[in-house]
């Protein structure tokens, strides 16, 4: 009985989303279309072969470095006349420039793609095991190509005069100087926003729109010094091959704290929510 009921209700809210088509009169997207389409977007990176998913999720560990290389650029560049406090909310000017690269060059990074591969799962087109499978390949794939371009860096930045390594050190500690809990709770904000730009990004409809939403969430989470697992792991990383200061330990502790803070956020504040909010709203028939 249990199951023909879970049955007749999935039935109700799926055919409700195939409704969900039409556009406003201000030509703006509705909630259930939205959803419709980050479910279906889900979808087809969960059908993407293990190797394409991997490939992308280490392009996406590459460029947001990219992001790093401007936020060391700038510090060392304003440090010389400016407090480093100053400095740490200018480098919010620079730190979406990867974002940008990674989203709208389709690559994969996990916190964008946190709640948009949630979505199947909540919708019973996907298993919880799946979602845990794909989320640790392209952790995997992000973190490796994180690594990658942190050697890279750390190795070009110096001889090009771009930063030193002192300026690597900072902002490892800069990242890193603060309890697990609190390491945890900013990695759920910074998550949360994640989640919102991805589905921010779906109603948006031009690239132009695109830019400025990727922009304002990413320059928000730097300007207020949220944690974000795949930037951090570049910071981190970086700290952990060129500074005593920062050890192993302080490096884990760090990135599983960050990543399980990044995970929750999107997740459950903004696919368990939104998914829910379109679904108390269908009557069972």
């Amino acid at each position: 009985m249990a199951n023909k009921e879970e049955e007749k209700k999935q039935k109700s809210i799926d055919s409700e989303l195939n409704k969900s088509g039409s556009i406003s009169s201000d030509s703006t997207k509705s909630h259930g279309e939205i959803l419709k389409q980050q479910i279906t977007e889900g979808l087809e990176t969960y059908d993407r072969k293990p190797s394409s998913l991997l490939l992308s999720s280490v392009t996406a560990g590459l460029e947001i470095g990219f992001s790093y290389l401007l936020i060391c650029a700038v510090f060392f560049f304003c440090s010389g006349f400016l407090s480093e406090e100053y400095c740490y909310k200018l480098i919010s000017l620079v730190y979406p420039i990867g974002f940008i690269m990674v989203i709208l060059g389709q690559s994969i990074l996990f916190t964008e793609q946190t709640s948009l591969l949630t979505l199947p799962v909540l919708n019973k087109k996907r298993s919880i095991w799946s979602l845990l499978k794909i989320w640790g390949l392209v952790i995997f794939g992000n973190m490796i190509g994180g690594y990658l371009i942190a050697l890279l860096l750390i190795w070009i930045g110096p001889r090009l005069g771009m930063f030193d390594l002192e300026t690597v050190e900072k902002i490892a500690l800069h990242v890193t100087d603060f309890q697990s809990i609190v390491i945890f709770s900013s990695g759920v904000l910074a998550g949360w926003l994640m989640g919102l730009l991805s589905w921010l990004m779906t109603s948006s409809r031009d690239t132009l729109s695109r830019i400025f939403i990727i922009f304002i969430i990413t320059a928000t989470m730097s300007f207020t010094g949220l944690h974000h697992s795949i930037v951090g792991n570049v910071e981190v990383f970086s700290g952990l091959i060129s500074s005593e200061q920062i050890n192993l330990l302080r490096y884990l502790n760090f990135q599983f704290f960050a990543l399980f803070g990044n995970a929750v956020g999107g997740a459950v504040f903004v696919a368990l929510l939104k998914y829910r909010a379109f679904v108390y709203n269908i009557d069972i028939k």
